[in-house]
């Protein structure tokens, strides 16, 4: 049995896998055992959950593989200071200590680290390195239920690569084209991130979520001044207008003036029609290269396959776009797709191209509904629930999920925490708040009275996959939450004509379809597609949900607050719980009424978590 560790840390979204013989076996990120959001330091916690999941020794591993390459990223880094001195010197003096104390001599600083999860390892010849992007592309085919498929990975900056075309054929995957830093799509989508005032390496689905709400009027003024587009979607970066290469911050006074206005403050500045417009705007310029680059890919390599991985990917409104735009026959995307996927993606790519072992594909892909972090039984869920004062019922499955779905149905807010936690950014039905898509106000009270965020911030239907097509335009499996479609016409409700001379966020209140939780402002919907062979509770639950009121939809959302992880442990879930106007909460076979607990239990979850 051949046992691989990934790690991926040290930037943002840290995580750790473990496969054996191959097979997935376990993967988190850091963030959800620290409860920092995208902790970046080293996975310690993730590292020991996988191992022991997996029943092995840190000692007992066989290959340690760390998803990119320090020297690499440190030439990079070297280059670009020589380049554009003396201009970005301050950044420099800030970078240099940490990366010479440090990140250049990575293998031993691995090595001690590693040591703290087990004092009997020892052998550092067992630790090697990856490619950043490579990682990304391993992630994204090696899983994929594709023989052969065109890999893109997009995201800010792996060592030189911002975004990389591979081709993948049975167990070989082959990195055929790349565009260097400084000229990056993640980091122009970043950059007005940054402008928006949303926080960089968070914010981005922000950025994504505000867009419909504006209309696009600054297309020409980006093509024209910050990025050049060829016609098979590659692209330059204009850098006069940024300041990420040798600055502290992501744009610049030249920036500024171009738009005629200077970054948003977050603490003090209201969102305005500006900055949906402007949201509007880049999502547009995102969504037009990313299907150029498709275009131009399918024509050039006639492969019918797709994979999608690195940050890019999670704009789940691009991937839609290109779904519809019918360019490739079938697409998957790593629902890791980010940093934390880097960690599966490197133990991925030393079986099969270090190792050179055999690659079986099946008509599914290997993620296991990306239901790889820890579980929790339910004589242990019980006993938590106990010490914590937690007044609870324990229920046969049947009637948890007929109260669950009763609940539902009359307008509650329930946290629903079964099975295994996903792995990637998604809730899908392991660690969830579930609310009636019906529900005209439902959108609304999760954002303000659970979620204590932004009110316009959208909400994804969880479906049975049977019905997809009878509620969206789309007739795919997307069981990760990474495609956006629209909801079919005789579902919607179109506006009034006074409706349509509302602004922004006003219109965030009108009825748009039969199920407005989850209809965006622009009839569009990120959709979960749930099938009984991957999450059978979840799945019996959303049924029994349609069996009451016809609607095989249930809202889906992540169960946390703003600015805090998606939930781990039951210890978790009861915080959230008792922190929020949550109405119930099931976990395992145990189901709790908010009014029934103890209200000195009751937390102040507002200030708990830095806002992102």
């Amino acid at each position: 049995m051949t046992k691989i560790l990934g790690i991926s840390a040290f930037y943002h979204d840290s995580a750790a896998a473990i496969i054996i013989d191959g097979k997935i076996i376990a993967a988190a990120q850091e963030e959800r055992f620290s409860r920092k959001k995208h902790d970046p330091k080293y996975p310690y916690n993730a590292i020991e959950f996988v191992l022991n999941f997996a029943k092995v020794k840190l000692s007992e591993i066989d290959h340690i593989v760390f998803f990119e390459k320090p020297f690499l990223k440190f030439e990079r880094i070297l280059e670009t200071y020589v380049a554009m001195a003396p201009r970005g010197f301050l950044q420099f003096s800030k970078a240099m200590p940490s990366w010479l104390r440090e990140k250049l001599f990575q293998k031993k600083m691995l090595f001690n680290l590693l040591k703290k999860n087990d004092i009997n390892f020892n052998e550092i010849s067992k630790i090697s390195f990856s490619e950043h992007h490579l990682s990304h592309a391993a992630s994204a085919f090696f899983p994929s239920p594709f023989e052969e498929a065109i890999v893109l990975t997009a995201d800010g900056v792996g060592e030189w690569a911002t975004t990389t075309v591979a081709v993948g054929k049975k167990n070989s995957l082959k990195i055929k084209k790349e565009i260097h830093f400084p000229h990056s799509l993640g980091l122009l989508y970043s950059a007005f991130t940054y402008y928006t005032g949303f926080k960089v390496n968070s914010g981005e689905y922000k950025l994504m979520g505000l867009a419909p709400y504006g209309d696009p009027k600054y297309i020409d003024l980006i093509q024209k001044n910050l990025i050049h587009i060829k016609d098979d979607g590659s692209f330059r970066l204009n850098q006069d207008y940024f300041n990420y290469t040798t600055g502290l911050s992501m744009t610049n006074k030249k920036f500024h003036n171009l738009f005629g206005q200077n970054p948003r403050d977050s603490k003090k500045d209201k969102i305005t029609q500006f900055h949906m417009d402007i949201a509007s705007s880049i999502q547009k310029v995102t969504e037009d290269i990313m299907i150029k680059i498709c275009r131009s890919l399918r024509k050039e390599f006639n492969i019918p396959n797709l994979c999608l991985a690195g940050g890019v990917a999670l704009n789940c409104v691009a991937n839609g776009k290109i779904l519809k735009e019918k360019i490739f026959e079938n697409i998957w995307i790593q629902p890791a797709a980010g940093d934390a996927g880097g960690s599966l993606g490197a133990a991925l790519a030393f079986w099969y191209l270090e190792l050179n072992k055999d690659r079986e594909v099946t008509n599914k892909d290997r993620m296991n509904g990306s239901y790889l972090g820890p579980s929790f039984g339910n004589e242990e869920i019980k006993n938590k629930l106990n010490n914590l004062g937690a007044k609870f019922e324990i229920l046969e499955e049947d009637v948890l999920i007929e109260k669950t779905a009763d609940d539902l149905s009359k307008g509650n807010a329930v946290g629903w925490f079964q099975g295994r936690m996903e792995f990637g950014p998604r809730a899908l039905g392991g660690r969830s708040i579930l609310g009636d898509p019906r529900s005209s106000i439902m959108q609304k009270n999760l954002n303000l009275k659970v979620k204590y965020r932004e009110s316009f911030r959208p909400f994804a239907p969880s479906i049975l996959r049977d019905n997809v097509n009878d509620w969206f335009e789309l007739n795919e499996d997307s069981p990760y939450m990474l495609l956006v479609a629209n909801i079919k016409k005789e579902k919607q409700k179109q506006m009034t004509e006074d409706e349509k001379k509302l602004f922004g966020i006003e219109k965030l209140n009108i009825k748009r379809s039969e199920i407005p939780a989850v209809t965006h402002v622009d009839y569009s919907a990120r959709i979960q597609t749930v099938s009984s062979d991957t999450n059978k509770k979840y799945y019996d639950l959303i049924k029994k949900f349609k069996d009451k009121t016809n609607c095989p939809v249930i809202v889906n959302t992540s169960f946390n607050v703003r600015g805090e992880p998606i939930v781990n442990t039951p210890e978790d879930a009861f915080n959230c719980f008792m922190g929020t106007e949550l109405d119930n909460l099931v976990i395992g076979n145990c189901y709790l009424i908010k009014k029934y607990q103890n209200p000195a239990l009751k937390k102040d979850y507002t200030k708990n978590f830095e806002l992102d």
